[in-house]
C-alpha cells in the first residue's frame, strides 16, 4: 500500500515537499535516484527542488547590483581618504609682546632663562595668559602659550615676549583677533593681570614668520625700542554722568573708559539700543540697575587715581543667567563675570538691590530678621527692629552695635568679633576704609602689610617713632617682634617671617604709638608721627581647623542647623549651576572631594562656592571659584580626588582650611572626642550637621561595596536623621580630645539619601589617613 502526501500550504516557495510511504513486500521494486535528498527505511521521504521563477530571479539581480554598488562606493571613499585627503592644518604660532609699566620690574637675572627668577616669573605669566585665552572667544582652538624672554630697563619697565599656539582645525583666528583679546583685558579691570599695569600701546601680535625670536643678552633695551618711548595711559578721573537713561541711579558721577571699553558718551550711545532691549525684555528683574552700572559705573577717589565701582560678581551671574543668551556675542565676551570683583575686594562693588523684596517674592519671608545673613549687604538683618539705623550687625545672631563699641575693651557681639582684630594687617588704610563695613569680621585676611589699628570706628597705622627715640636698637627690635608675633597669632597665623620699619606714603591718616612699651601690657595712644615711620609685618602658615566664630573662651555650642562660620572649610560644588557634590577646603587653591562626582562629565563647567550655609541666599563672605583641574588618588581602594581652583580664595573667619590627620597609621575612635558629617536639608538649602561615630565594617558591607581604605560610621544616639541628605564628597570631620582643632577623617564617595523608616543608615567614607602624603605632595608640587 502506498500513501502520498503533498504539502503546498498555498504558499509560493522554491522548495516543495513530497512524502511517500511504502510498504515493502517480496516483490522487488526499483527506484530511480534523483538529485534530491532521500532518507530510506521502511518509509521514503523525498525533497525535490523546483526552478526559480523569473520574478525571483529579477529580485536577486537587483539586490546583487545594489550590494555591488555599495561595495564600490565604500572602496572609493577609502581610496579617496587614504590617497587624496589633505593633511590637517598645521598649528599656528603667533609671537606677541607687551610692556608692564607698574607692578613688576626688570632685573638682570631675568635675561637668563636658566635662572630660577626667570622660571618663576615666566611660569606666572604663562598661567595668566593661559587663563585669559581659555576664557576668551578662541577657547576651543587655543593650544597654549610659552614665555620666550623677559626684557626691559633695569629697575623699571618689564617687556614680556611669548608665543600663542592656536589649532586652526577648531577656530579661525588672525593676529588682530589675539591683539583685541589682550587689549580688552588690559583696558578693563583685569581679572588675570591683577596688580599689573600694562601699556596697551605696546601690545603687538604677529605670526611667527613676521619677526624673529628674541635672543637673550645683557643689553636691556634691545627689543622694540619704540614701545619703551610710548606714554602710559592718563590716570582715571571721575566725571558727571551724561546718559539720561541712567539718571535714576543713586549716584551722579561716573568714569571712562568703562568695562566695555567705551571712552566717552558717544561710545555708550552706540550700544545703548542693545542694552535697552534687554531691559524691555524683562529677562531679569534688576536688568536696568545692572546695565546702567556697567555703562555708567560709579566712581570713587583712590590712592593714585579714581576707581571704577562695578556690580558684584554674584550680581553679574544673576544677570547673565537671565539675559546672557540675549546678548550679542561681542558684549557677552566683554561681560564675563570673572572680570567683576567679589564683595569685599579692595575696589569694592555694588550688590544687587532689593534683596529683601526678592526673598519675599520667593516665599522666603521667614528668613528676614531670623539672625542668619541672607543678603550680601545684610539688608535682611539690618532692617529689623533690633538693629537701629547706623549700627553694625555682629554677623552672627540678632545683635547690632554702634560703631563706637568696636574695640572699646568690652565684648558686645555673641562671638566676640567686636573686640577681635583691633590690630590688623593690611596693604594700606584704604584697603580697610574703602570696603563696606558690614560686620566687625574681617572680609579677608592679609598675611602681609602694615599694622593697622581700629579703635571705636577710627582706622590708622602703628607709628614706631617713639621707640627709635627712647630705646636701644635691640630693645626696639625685641618689642616690635613681640607685637608682630602677638598680632599674627591673633589673626590665626603661626609665625612671623619678617618685619621692617618703613616711611609711610599714605596721606591724611591717623597714627597711634605704644605707651610704656616695656610693660607686660602695651597700651596705644594717638600721635602725630612726624617722621611717618610705621611697622610692616609678614605672617605665615594660617592655622587650620579653627572655628574663629567659636572662640574657646566663650564656650559657644554648635547647633544642628549651621550658622555662618561654623564650618568654614565646607564647599558646595556646582555643575552647570546645579548643586551636585560637596568638597572640603585644604589650602587656598585646593579642595578634596570624590572622583565619582566627575564620572562621565568631561566637558561640564564646575564652580566651587565657599562661605555659604544656604544655597539660595548670599552672604558678604561668599566666594566662588572655577575648577580647572582634578587629580585622582593613587592609593589602592581610594576614590578621593583633589581639585584645583582657578585662583586662590581669600581666607577669612568664614573661609579657612581644614587640618589633615596627624597620625597616618590609622584612625581610632579612642583619639576623637566627636565627629560630624555635613548635609543639606531635604530642600537642598540649609547646611546642617549630624554627629557620627566609627563602627564595625560589617554594618556597612550590606549596603555598599567596602575596600581596604573604607571607614564605616553610624549616627550617635540612634538619631532619626532623615531630614537631611549628604552629597558625594562631603566630609567626616573629627575633633581631637586634647585640641580645639578639627581634622578631615574621611570623604564620602557616594550620595547618601534617606533610608526607610526604622532602618539603620550607616555611612561609608574613604579614609584620608592613607592619602595624607599624596595630598601634601600634590599641593607642594602644583601651587
Amino acid at each position: 500500500m502506498t500513501i502520498t502526501m503533498e504539502h503546498k500550504n498555498n504558499r509560493k516557495s522554491s522548495w516543495d515537499s513530497k512524502m511517500s510511504i511504502s510498504t515493502v513486500n517480496s516483490t522487488t521494486r526499483h527506484y530511480k535516484r534523483s538529485p534530491s535528498s532521500i532518507l530510506s527505511s521502511d518509509s521514503d521521504i523525498r525533497f525535490t527542488r523546483n526552478k526559480l521563477s523569473s520574478q525571483y530571479k529579477c529580485g536577486c539581480c537587483i539586490i546583487a547590483c545594489f550590494l555591488g554598488l555599495l561595495l564600490l562606493a565604500s572602496a572609493s571613499v577609502y581610496v579617496g581618504y587614504t590617497f587624496f585627503a589633505s593633511d590637517p592644518p598645521e598649528e599656528q604660532i603667533y609671537r606677541a609682546t607687551f610692556k608692564i609699566i607698574d607692578g613688576d620690574v626688570y632685573s638682570p637675572e631675568l635675561a637668563d632663562p636658566s635662572t630660577d627668577s626667570f622660571k618663576i616669573r615666566s611660569r606666572d605669566y604663562k598661567e595668566r595668559l593661559n587663563l585669559l585665552f581659555r576664557r576668551s572667544s578662541i577657547t576651543h582652538g587655543f593650544a597654549g602659550t610659552e614665555v620666550l624672554a623677559l626684557d626691559g630697563t633695569e629697575g623699571k619697565d618689564l617687556v614680556v615676549h611669548f608665543n600663542i599656539h592656536v589649532d586652526p582645525s577648531y577656530v579661525s583666528v588672525v593676529a588682530k583677533d589675539l591683539e583685541e583679546i589682550l587689549h580688552t583685558e588690559i583696558k578693563s579691570p583685569s581679572a588675570f593681570f591683577r596688580n599689573l599695569t600694562i601699556d596697551s600701546s605696546t601690545v603687538e601680535v604677529k605670526e611667527s614668520h613676521v619677526f624673529l625670536l628674541p635672543t637673550t643678552s645683557t643689553t636691556t633695551t634691545r627689543y622694540l625700542p619704540q614701545a619703551i618711548t610710548q606714554k602710559p595711559l592718563p590716570p582715571r578721573v571721575c566725571s558727571s554722568m551724561e546718559v539720561s537713561y541712567c539718571s535714576n541711579l543713586m549716584y551722579n558721577v561716573t568714569t571712562y573708559p568703562n568695562l566695555l571699553g567705551h571712552k566717552n558718551h558717544k561710545d555708550v550711545t552706540e550700544d545703548m539700543i542693545a542694552f535697552r532691549e534687554l531691559v524691555d525684555a524683562e529677562c531679569y528683574r534688576n536688568a536696568y540697575e545692572f546695565v546702567c552700572q556697567v555703562l555708567q559705573p560709579s566712581c570713587n577717589d583712590g590712592e593714585k587715581e579714581a576707581e571704577m565701582v562695578l556690580p558684584c560678581r554674584s550680581f553679574c551671574r544673576d544677570f547673565m543667567s537671565g539675559c546672557g543668551s540675549r546678548l550679542l556675542p561681542r558684549l557677552r565676551d566683554l561681560l564675563a563675570c570673572n572680570k567683576f570683583p567679589e564683595f569685599g575686594e579692595k575696589a569694592s562693588c555694588t550688590t544687587k538691590p532689593d534683596c529683601v523684596k526678592e526673598l519675599q517674592s520667593r516665599a522666603l519671608s521667614p528668613r528676614v530678621c531670623d539672625g542668619v545673613v541672607d543678603c550680601q549687604d545684610l539688608s535682611d538683618e539690618k532692617s529689623c527692629t533690633y538693629c537701629p539705623n547706623g549700627h553694625i550687625h555682629c554677623g552672627i545672631g540678632s545683635v547690632c552695635i554702634p560703631p563706637t563699641k568696636r574695640c572699646d575693651g568690652r565684648i558686645d557681639c555673641p562671638d566676640g568679633s567686636d573686640e577681635r582684630a583691633c590690630l590688623n594687617v593690611a596693604p594700606s588704610v584704604s584697603n580697610v576704609t574703602l570696603t563696606p563695613v558690614v560686620s566687625p569680621h574681617l572680609l579677608r585676611y592679609y598675611s602681609s602689610g602694615f599694622v593697622i589699628f581700629n579703635e571705636k570706628g577710627e582706622v590708622g597705622k602703628l607709628c614706631t617713632e617713639n621707640l627709635n627715640l627712647t630705646l636701644s636698637v635691640n630693645e626696639t627690635t625685641e618689642i616690635l617682634y613681640t607685637v608682630a608675633t602677638s598680632l599674627c597669632k591673633t589673626l590665626s597665623y603661626k609665625k612671623v617671617t619678617s618685619l621692617q620699619v618703613e616711611k609711610d606714603e599714605e596721606i591724611n591718616i591717623s597714627y597711634v604709638e605704644m605707651k610704656n612699651p616695656l610693660q607686660s601690657e602695651i597700651a596705644f595712644v594717638r600721635t602725630p608721627c612726624k617722621t611717618r615711620q610705621v611697622l610692616k609685618v609678614n605672617c605665615a602658615e594660617l592655622e587650620c581647623g579653627v572655628q574663629r566664630t567659636h572662640p574657646p573662651h566663650l564656650q559657644l555650642s554648635l547647633g544642628k542647623m549651621a550658622n555662618h562660620g561654623d564650618w568654614p572649610w565646607h564647599v558646595a560644588l556646582f555643575k552647570d549651576e546645579v548643586h551636585m557634590c560637596d568638597a572640603t577646603l585644604l589650602s587656598s587653591s585646593w579642595l578634596v572631594t570624590t572622583a565619582s562626582c566627575f564620572q562621565g562629565q568631561p566637558k561640564a563647567e564646575w564652580v566651587a562656592r565657599l562661605g555659604t550655609v544656604r544655597l539660595s541666599s548670599a552672604s558678604p563672605w561668599q566666594q566662588e571659584r572655577r575648577i580647572v583641574g582634578m587629580v585622582k588618588s593613587p592609593v589602592e581602594g581610594s576614590t578621593i580626588a583633589m581639585v584645583k581652583l582657578d585662583e586662590p580664595v581669600a581666607m577669612s573667619d568664614f573661609v579657612s582650611p581644614i587640618c589633615l590627620p596627624i597620625e597616618k597609621s590609622g584612625i581610632s575612635s579612642l583619639n576623637m572626642s566627636q565627629c560630624n558629617t555635613l548635609g543639606w536639608a531635604r530642600n537642598r538649602d540649609q547646611l546642617q550637621r549630624m554627629q557620627i561615630t566609627a563602627t564595625k565594617m560589617e554594618n556597612c558591607e550590606n549596603i555598599s561595596i567596602a575596600t581596604v581604605n573604607s571607614l564605616c560610621t553610624d549616627t550617635i544616639y540612634g538619631q532619626n536623621d532623615c531630614n537631611e541628605e549628604e552629597f558625594a564628597g562631603t566630609s567626616m570631620i573629627c575633633q581631637l580630645a586634647d585640641s580645639d582643632k578639627w581634622f578631615l577623617a574621611g570623604v564620602s564617595n557616594w550620595r547618601i539619601a534617606c533610608s526607610n523608616a526604622g532602618v539603620d543608615r550607616p555611612r561609608l567614607y574613604d579614609k584620608v589617613t592613607s592619602n595624607v602624603d599624596w595630598i601634601q605632595e600634590t599641593i607642594s608640587a602644583i601651587s
